[in-house]
Formats: C-alpha cells, sequence, structure tokens
C-alpha cells in the first residue's frame, strides 16, 4: 500500500469518527457516568440487588461506549503521526507496521459503526430464538439441529451464553423444536436479522440412493422483555398444560410434570418451557415468551398497517425464505435479501454469521 493510500483511508476514517463524535455527547456521556458511579457508592446501594445489577450493566455500558471510542480516536492519532514519521523519513518497518495497524483499526471501526447501528427498541435485550424444522421428517430435523449448532457456535465465538428453554428431540435424529434464550448485550439487535426460513439443498445422509433433498427451516427471534413491559394478558385466555420435561439430550429428566406449555387461545400461540425444575418457574419462564410473542406480533402488524399506506408489500415474515444454503452440486450460502454470500459453508456452520447480519444492519443506511 502506498503512502498517499495510507493518507487517504486514515483521512476517511478521521472522518467517520468526527460523525461519531457528533452523533453522541462526550461530556453527556461523561456525566451519565459519573452520576451512575455516586449512586453506586450511596449507602444501601446493595439492599436490592436486582437494581443494583440493572445499574451496575447500565454504567458497564455506557463506561465500554466511551472507552471504544476513545481508544480508536488514540489508536487513529498514533497512526497519523507515524505517517508523517515514514513520509518525512522512509522506514520499511515502520510502513509495515503502519498498513497492520491500519486494518487492525478498520476492523475495529467497522465493529463500533456496526454496534450503532443497533439503535431500535429492545436491540440491546437478550433474544429468544425459536427453531421449527419444515415437513421431511429425519431429513428436516436433521437440518435443524444443523442450526442448532451454528446459533450456539455463533453466540459462544461472541461471548454469550446459551439456555435452553424447550428441546423436543427428533424422531430418529435432529430436532423437532427447539427454543433457546441466547443472553447478552444486543443479542437480539444481531440475532434478528435471522428470522426466517432457512432452506438446505444436500446429498442427504439418510438416503441410500445418494439423492439430492431440500429442507426448511424456520427461525423465529423475539427480544426477551423486562418487567417494565406491560403486555396485559386475560388469565381466562390461557390454557395451561404439564408434562415431562427432557433436556437436550435427554438430559435433566424429571420424573414430575414439571414442563408447562401455554396456549394463548385468541391468537393460537403455544410456548413450552422445561428448563426449569419446578413448574412454577417453568410457567413464569413460559409466560415471559408468551409477552415476547404478542409483543412481537403487535410490532409486526403495526409494520404491515404503515406499509400499507406506503403501498408497499411486505413478505409474510414467517413464511419468507431469507438464506439458502447450498452443499450440492456447488458450496455456497446466500442471504435473498442482503445478496451477501459466502462460498465456504463451513465456516458459515460453524458460526460464521458476522458478514449477514453485518449486510442486514446496513440495509437501513
Amino acid at each position: 500500500m502506498e503512502l498517499f493510500e495510507i493518507k487517504n483511508h486514515l483521512e476517511t476514517i478521521d472522518g467517520k469518527l468526527i460523525e461519531f463524535r457528533g452523533s453522541f455527547d462526550l461530556e453527556d456521556l461523561e456525566e451519565q457516568i459519573a452520576n451512575l458511579e455516586n449512586e453506586m457508592a450511596f449507602p444501601g446501594f446493595w439492599d436490592d440487588n436486582e437494581k443494583a445489577q440493572v445499574v451496575i450493566n447500565e454504567s458497564n455500558l455506557l463506561k465500554a461506549k466511551f472507552q471504544a471510542f476513545h481508544n480508536l480516536t488514540e489508536a487513529s492519532e498514533e497512526l497519523l503521526m507515524m505517517l508523517e514519521m515514514v513520509s518525512e523519513e522512509p522506514d520499511a518497518e515502520m510502513e509495515m507496521e503502519l498498513v497492520s495497524g491500519l486494518t487492525e483499526l478498520q476492523t475495529k471501526l467497522d465493529a463500533y459503526e456496526l454496534e450503532q447501528l443497533l439503535n431500535d427498541p429492545y436491540d440491546s435485550s437478550n433474544a429468544i430464538v425459536e427453531l421449527h424444522p419444515g415437513a421431511g421428517g429425519t431429513e428436516s430435523q436433521d437440518w435443524g439441529d444443523m442450526l442448532l449448532r451454528m446459533y450456539t457456535r455463533w453466540a459462544n465465538a461472541h461471548n454469550f451464553t446459551v439456555e435452553y428453554l424447550d428441546y423436543i428431540a427428533g424422531d430418529e435424529a435432529g430436532i423437532k423444536s427447539v427454543t433457546l434464550l441466547i443472553k447478552g448485550h444486543n443479542a437480539f439487535g444481531y440475532l434478528k436479522s435471522e428470522k426466517g426460513v432457512h432452506r438446505l439443498v444436500r446429498i442427504s445422509p439418510f438416503d441410500s440412493a445418494n439423492r439430492r433433498h431440500t429442507s426448511f427451516c424456520s427461525v423465529d427471534v423475539m427480544p426477551e422483555l423486562d418487567d417494565k413491559i406491560e403486555i396485559e394478558i386475560n388469565p381466562d385466555d390461557i390454557k395451561m398444560d404439564t408434562f415431562r420435561a427432557s433436556g437436550a439430550g435427554g438430559q435433566h429428566v424429571n420424573k414430575t410434570d414439571s414442563a408447562v406449555r401455554l396456549t394463548h387461545t385468541p391468537t393460537g400461540i403455544v410456548v413450552s418451557s422445561q428448563a426449569q425444575r419446578s413448574q412454577l418457574k417453568n410457567r413464569e419462564q413460559a409466560m415471559g415468551m408468551l409477552k415476547s410473542k404478542l409483543y412481537q406480533l403487535e410490532v409486526e402488524k403495526k409494520e404491515q398497517e404503515e406499509a400499507e399506506l406506503r403501498g408497499e408489500q411486505l413478505e409474510n415474515g414467517w413464511g419468507s425464505q431469507i438464506r439458502s444454503y447450498v452443499f450440492h452440486p456447488y458450496s455456497m450460502v446466500k442471504d435473498h435479501r442482503t445478496n451477501h454470500e459466502v462460498g465456504n459453508t463451513q465456516s458459515v456452520m460453524d458460526g460464521g454469521l458476522d458478514g449477514f447480519m453485518d449486510a442486514f444492519l446496513r440495509l437501513s443506511l
């Protein structure tokens, strides 16, 4: 890379940092952090552990936002100084270090820019992810299990935690359905891009004739709502069934009917929870899932109404095919909304979803 190219690149980065600085008030951010730290220093702060943890989490997030911007600015200034030194007195080793530093800075800036796009309500929330294989028996159920592995690996790579809320194993292999709670800052913001139908084309390992099969699995993603969000549910509208819980792979099998299934009769929405050992806690968990589904249903209705007023035609989010995974006769994963595609299917199945999420979030730019 020539020095003038490095200079142009750094000037572009500096321009973006100036834009970011204008998008939020650094002095106000520092004041918010100071106020939270003062609150944490009050006697009796820990009297309410749950409330205290909320304050600590908010403080940590604000500090991380402030520090990330500070680090980017500092790195940019250091590289500009190095560029001046190399321009005045050529040094091959320093020039290599400059190029390496520029690449690293661009990567961090891209990640920071992506985080700034996560500003919709509940983007920062935990995510509830449901996987439902389509018709096709073992073949589709195995595809659902492959997606389960993909999302688990993606979550682990981003230091998110994964909890099984509900798990129904397939008849011979794979899954019939799974509900996950993926916990971490911005989990919903990233994973909302995965909502829709995922299509697989491959030579079936379950077909002795080695024929090509097409399988489908629907993925639903909702934010986990906190107690501040009030969703009114008439108790008379809920039918509750209990059954024995069995975890993934037959783990944590209970001898009592501790698992809970709730059916919301006006909408037909069904949710289940078997993650907890007590029926009461599973009912509380299921109610939280039901509230999230009802909230998501209202959001989708509103989006549909707004689109109709604008004269747009929206696809059915539940039934629309968003991405194809082709293992045969060639190797490719393609997102049909953004046209982002990857030739290395294994890297995607190992959790390499960041490129697809990035492309989806940037559609709004």
